[in-house]
């Protein structure tokens, strides 16, 4: 029978407990912001408002104007047809460089769709139009 001087003897356990609970607080933290590190950033091509720039002979130019239209080689497209077209452009040309003139008046929420729209095609290039401020 243990008497009661041997409980008090030193600890040879090591206790994980401590270290299971770091580790978890650790995976937390990485999940929650796991979502905001693999964000996706739209860079676009803008040229300076002071100089005027011109595009590359190659590049192609979809129009949104204020009643949300999409022009695409000069006639009206939708969305799923805008987005099969550049699909096609793609197959042909993986470098292809694209422009996107969207009018001012147009909120912020339509010319990104669009903008995901172009990225979902798989273009990589995207150029937005902006026009001499000077």
């Amino acid at each position: 029978m243990k008497s009661l001087s041997d409980a008090s003897g030193p600890i040879t356990d090591i206790n994980v407990t401590p270290l299971v609970d770091i580790i978890l607080v650790v995976l937390i933290i990485f999940m929650a912001t796991a979502p905001l590190i693999h964000r996706r950033e739209i860079r676009v091509d803008v040229p300076k408002s002071t100089q005027a720039v011109r595009a590359e002979e190659k590049s192609l130019t979809i129009s949104f104007d204020k009643a949300k239209t999409l022009r695409f080689k000069g006639s009206i497209v939708g969305r799923k047809d805008l987005a099969r077209a550049l699909g096609d452009l793609i197959a042909a040309s993986p470098d292809a460089r694209v422009i996107l003139s969207a009018d001012e008046v147009l909120p912020y929420g339509d010319i990104v769709g669009v903008l995901d729209l172009i990225r979902g095609a798989g273009l990589k290039r995207i150029s937005l139009e902006v026009r001499n401020g000077a």
